[in-house]
């Protein structure tokens, strides 16, 4: 939290925020799409060298010079197998100094553009802030939908109600016998 801290403080001050805040979100991804990342940046045979160009190149094919000077500090101070932690706790303060609500909407099957920008719009008039809004096709939903806006999940798929039906009969059951 440390350096997250720190890094968000040096950012904002150099007023780069917005452009580190791109770059760490998508080392972030690449961390998360490529567990053999972490794993590569854990291993001590490899330089810091090959390290840092490893870092920047899963950021983005141009970073910016606090980024740069971020990794490098992170890399002398041999911290680099806490940097997904970094970015995730910076991606996070991020959020809050910048008011971000994350919301994603999980279908069964594709929603309409129109959709897509009405529950957008609804999350954005009840946060009073931005919101970054991603839909998800999942058929093993079956049908309805899941609905989640930072820390609240509203499910009214399909596939839980028949867990729950299921469940009241395993119950009713159980009090018969």
């Amino acid at each position: 939290m440390r350096y997250a801290k720190a890094f968000i403080a040096f950012a904002s001050e150099k007023g780069v925020e917005d452009i580190v805040y791109k770059e760490v979100d998508a080392l972030s991804r690449n961390f998360m799409a490529e567990p053999t990342l972490r794993k590569t940046l854990d291993n001590p045979v490899l330089q810091s060298d090959e390290k840092f160009s490893l870092i920047c190149n899963a950021a983005g094919a141009k970073v910016s010079q606090e980024f740069i000077s971020f990794i490098r500090l992170v890399l002398d101070r041999k911290r680099e197998n806490h940097l997904q932690s970094i970015c995730l706790m910076y991606i996070d303060l991020y959020r809050k100094l910048k008011n971000i609500t994350l919301g994603k909407l999980t279908t069964a099957w594709p929603v309409s553009k129109e959709t897509e920008d009405r529950m957008k719009q609804m999350v954005i008039g009840e946060t009073h802030g931005t919101v970054e809004f991603e839909t998800k096709v999942d058929p093993a939903i079956e049908g309805g939908f899941i609905f989640e806006i930072g820390t609240y999940r509203l499910d009214a798929s399909i596939a839980t109600q028949f867990r729950r039906v299921k469940q009241q009969f395993i119950e009713k059951n159980r009090r018969i016998v």
